[in-house]
């Protein structure tokens, strides 16, 4: 399959949350779109966090967008010139206290939304988490922890007895299904 040729660009609107830029593209059976918007935005990364007693670290906060409160797994934007496994640390550590011994454990990349944004999501796994900080939070954000079983959370996302995302929800099950073959793994050898 050939690539869009991407004509003219220009910027409605830059903004330290994001862009919105207006293309003009040729598709490879030469037709023309005039005006395709594209968001731009930062990769981010986000966590799934166990603490050593098998709770699941997350956190509630009200989103202006959504208009509500919903538990997420922490996540934030990388930092020029950080790693995405600095980067998910100082999050985890800014927006809960958490941190762990153990190194992160990558489970995947992924566009958000390629259709219409151009950042991506690199989602970790932070095993034996424990509390060692304070939070560190920004001006902006007001955000309470709150711990779950880890083997309960799927229950109570596949019945909406939560409020979260989707970024929250394909993370958890990311996890689950990595922790599940890894042990498999374990006893079958």
């Amino acid at each position: 399959m050939k690539k869009w040729k991407t004509l003219n660009s220009e910027y409605y609107f830059i903004t330290p949350f994001g862009n919105l830029r207006k293309d003009r593209c040729e598709l490879p059976n030469g037709h023309i779109i005039d005006g395709y918007y594209i968001n731009e935005y930062a990769d981010w990364v986000n966590a799934i966090v166990v603490t050593k007693e098998n709770q699941i670290v997350l956190v509630e906060q009200y989103r202006y967008a959504g208009d509500d409160v919903f538990l997420e797994i922490p996540a934030g934007k990388i930092e020029e010139n950080e790693s995405c496994e600095v980067g998910i640390l100082r999050e985890v550590r800014e927006e809960t206290g958490y941190t762990s011994m153990m190194k992160p454990i990558k489970l995947g990349e992924f566009m958000v939304n390629p259709a219409t944004q151009n950042n991506k999501v690199i989602t970790f796994l932070i095993m034996d988490a424990y509390q060692r900080f304070e939070q560190d939070l920004d001006a902006t954000e007001e955000i309470e922890v709150r711990l779950f079983d880890f083997d309960k959370l799927g229950d109570l996302i596949r019945t909406n007895q939560i409020k979260t995302q989707l970024f929250t929800s394909h993370a958890y099950f990311m996890a689950k299904d990595y922790l599940a073959n890894k042990r498999s793994y374990l006893y079958d050898s």
